[in-house]
């Protein structure tokens, strides 16, 4: 037996070996007479170069203000709901968007979680995701046939809250395998101006171009994110951490439009404001959504039809956090009311080396680690 055994390092399920740099490099041509909304060739070019573009002005205030008056109401019926099972003792009336969620956290940790966990698609989301103007800048990137891709989220990022300060990740990371070759556009959009402070997104510049998902590990803290070392950056991305990591400010109005395989985090909030966010995610109709079977994606425009009408009511059929939990290998009980949970588990959990235990990861059973898996 020889003297010195070499020691394989253990590979995990969102492991690849197969790179796909043209998905996410690939300028397409682009159309000779521009519909309306759409971004220069130049700011297209970026996308494709540095792996994300900037939109400071795209957005009217009669586009956005509706989600805002969208999420008063969803914040209140969760305060209402709250209140009546006793979880709470203030329903905190007179505070604004900005600052009732963070005081009704305080009295429930994990209020947050609940909201971000509704899943609620109140339709001036709807109207948002599906703005015309917005799908023919997406008509840039992936061409005429669009579809929602079912990870949307609204982001309800209080003040100084690890829970909502999301780490270093890829997105294809929190997806299956069957993503990791397929272009999927993300429009991070704040209903407020962002800034370094209230915690806007970093991006690491040209993180994509190897098109390779780097190695992650799972929980970030005391949370249920993926997070990606910045090391592993480095050496399996090509990262330069001096030079490549970029602030995004956005202010209302705009949007910061990124791809899925470009490395990403959110500051963290050191307001004293809610930073409220929504991202929302599209793909080619013909590509897999990669969401290990839990949602399909909704068609919003087909080149076949140009009169389609989207289907919203079969999408908002399904809530992907309960099915997620419905098709866990296994869920420990727990003694809190189920209705209550305030943790959050997911397929993405078992494809990445576990580091860190929480609360959110006790939940986990001890399956088969490929039993969530898709190959």
């Amino acid at each position: 037996m020889s003297a010195e055994t070499e020691v394989v390092p253990p590979r995990y399920p969102g492991q690849v070996d197969t790179p796909f740099p043209e998905v996410f490099n690939t300028m397409p041509k682009q159309p000779d007479r521009k519909k309306p909304g759409q971004l220069s060739e130049t700011m297209i070019k970026q996308f494709f170069e540095k792996g994300y573009v900037l939109v400071e002005d795209f957005f009217t205030r009669e586009e956005l203000d509706p989600c805002r008056t969208a999420i008063e109401v969803l914040l209140e019926d969760l305060v209402q709901w709250l209140f009546k099972a006793g979880k709470i003792t203030d329903t905190y009336k007179d505070l604004g968007l900005f600052q009732r969620l963070t005081q009704v956290e305080k009295d429930f940790p994990g209020a947050n979680i609940l909201l971000h966990k509704l899943g609620k698609l109140p339709p001036a989301f709807r109207n948002l995701w599906s703005n015309d103007r917005l799908l023919n800048v997406i008509e840039q990137l992936i061409g005429p046939d669009i579809a929602g891709h079912p990870v949307w989220n609204l982001r309800t990022k209080t003040p100084q809250n690890e829970a909502t300060t999301v780490p270093w990740h890829q997105d294809c990371a929190y997806l299956d395998n069957e993503s990791y070759e397929v272009l999927q556009p993300t429009a991070w959009i704040p209903l407020l101006d962002t800034t370094e402070e209230n915690g806007c997104l970093q991006v690491a510049v040209g993180g994509h171009r190897s098109g390779k998902i780097a190695t992650h590990q799972c929980c970030y803290g005391g949370t249920w994110y993926v997070m990606l070392e910045e090391e592993e950056m480095e050496k399996s991305l090509g990262v330069d951490l001096k030079k490549d990591l970029l602030s995004c400010p956005v202010p209302y109005g705009g949007f910061l439009l990124f791809n899925n395989v470009i490395p990403h985090r959110s500051l963290p909030n050191l307001s004293q404001d809610v930073r409220w966010s929504l991202d929302l995610r599209w793909q080619r109709p013909d590509r897999p959504v990669g969401f290990y079977g839990l949602k399909d994606s909704i068609l919003m425009r087909s080149s076949g039809d140009p009169d389609h009408v989207i289907n919203w009511d079969s999408f908002d059929e399904v809530d992907r956090h309960k099915k997620a939990k419905q098709d866990a290998p296994k869920i420990n009980p727990v003694g809190e009311e189920e209705e209550f949970d305030t943790t959050i588990q997911g397929p993405w959990m078992k494809k990445w080396a576990m580091v860190h235990m929480n609360q959110h990861t006790d939940r986990l059973g001890k399956a088969d680690e490929t039993s969530w898996h898709k190959a």
